[in-house]
């Protein structure tokens, strides 16, 4: 038998995989970033797009390690759909700051860093959160209004002669931006914008679902123009063969070749699938050694049933029952992208599914890749709709 403890698969969302294959084009976009600041040429920062489960998190956090391992200063911060996201981000991005600028002090406090602090904490009494010792008080007239777009303008304004003092910059990476309210979106990518002008070392990277390009342009029309977009699809099959095979060879176990075929079949390229599957083919395999096509089969058969039990349903039920009949009337008209007028058919009331399809849009369920389309953010999440109980729709 396998020991689990030597198990090298990391399925789980957001969870970092033992090889991150295939991943090099979207890497070597924030590294063309780092490198080109370093020598004070303009860059600009990446937005990863794509459905869930494809490693956008895992990718934005080599990211951030990456700018941390430059010596950036680094703020982290994940949208949030519901209403009292909005406060709760601002929280985030305050507390954020203040932690990231603490690191100004490490070399003494010269004049530059003390009017950077203060701005700082003044950012963080505006927006509440004053917990973080800063050993300066608050810039007085400065970053201190409540509205966001001027706060971290004057904020990033005060910090930038002490990022350029101390040869560094300040990345605020976003992940699940298109779920950030447009008042704080448009407030750091006004701030994107006026860094490029006057050539302030602070730079925002972001990941969300296939629409955060035009949530994004939403926000702010010249949006388009200020990022490296990155679609994160599924991986390659020969990425997601050495995604599956060198975490085993590492520990000394090979893949028989049937075996691995049916874990990349199941797969579909989908890491988060990927690493489901190939730990539980690890679980359940006999011989120490190899991991046969009987193992791999009972693996993909535990990891469904996995993902049937804890994935899928965290996405499901958020779902209403009205909304979850729209979400069949999606899996059925196609597992990729449907047309609105086939799915809104026979409407189940007089103003027709569009309220129902917007909740969902803000759930994070679904998304419109088109005017006219709609389709699931989850892969493969048709499927496990269509195997759900269906109460009478009525039509």
């Amino acid at each position: 038998m396998m020991h689990t403890d030597q198990n090298p698969y990391a399925p789980g969302s957001g969870v970092r995989p033992p090889l991150l294959a295939g991943r090099d084009e979207e890497l070597g976009a924030f590294d063309d970033l780092v490198s080109r600041t370093a020598a004070g040429r303009p860059g600009r920062g990446v937005v990863l797009t794509g459905l869930r489960g494809v490693g956008k998190t895992v990718l934005l956090d080599r990211m951030r390690d990456r700018a941390s391992d430059a010596g950036w200063l680094v703020v982290e911060l994940e949208g949030r759909s519901r209403p009292s996201g909005r406060a709760c981000v601002r929280r985030q991005l305050a507390h954020g700051l203040a932690l990231a600028a603490r690191r100004l002090r490490g070399r003494g406090m010269t004049s530059q860093a003390a009017t950077a602090l203060a701005a700082v904490r003044s950012f963080g009494v505006a927006f509440g959160w004053v917990s973080v010792d800063l050993g300066v008080e608050p810039a007085v007239g400065r970053a201190d209004t409540g509205v966001a777009e001027i706060d971290l303008q004057e904020t990033v304004e005060d910090l930038a002669p002490a990022l350029t003092e101390r040869g560094t910059a300040l990345l605020v990476v976003v992940d699940e931006v298109q779920d950030v309210d447009l008042d704080l979106l448009g407030a750091l990518l006004t701030v994107q914008h006026r860094a490029v002008q006057r050539g302030w070392p602070f730079f925002v990277t972001a990941a969300g679902l296939p629409n955060s390009p035009a949530v994004l342009c939403d926000a702010r029309s010249y949006a388009g123009r200020m990022f490296a977009f990155r679609q994160v699809g599924p991986l390659s099959r020969t990425s997601a063969e050495s995604a599956l095979r060198d975490p085993a060879r590492a520990a000394g176990v090979l893949w028989d070749d049937d075996a691995a075929r049916v874990v990349l079949d199941a797969a579909d390229g989908y890491p988060i699938h990927l690493q489901t599957f190939a730990a539980c083919a690890w679980a359940t395999a006999v011989d120490g050694g190899t991991i046969t096509r009987a193992d791999a089969e009972a693996g993909v058969e535990r990891g469904q049933a996995e993902l049937d039990a804890g994935f899928f349903p965290g996405w499901w039920d958020r779902a209403s029952e009205l909304e979850q009949q729209y979400l069949r009337r999606v899996a059925r008209a196609s597992g990729t992208a449907a047309a609105v007028a086939t799915v809104d058919a026979a409407p189940a009331s007089a103003s027709g599914w569009a309220s129902v399809r917007r909740s969902l849009c803000e759930k994070g369920l679904l998304f419109m890749p088109g005017p006219d389309r709609v389709a699931l953010t989850v892969p493969r999440l048709d499927a496990f709709v269509d195997g759900q109980a269906t109460p009478d729709e009525g039509g």
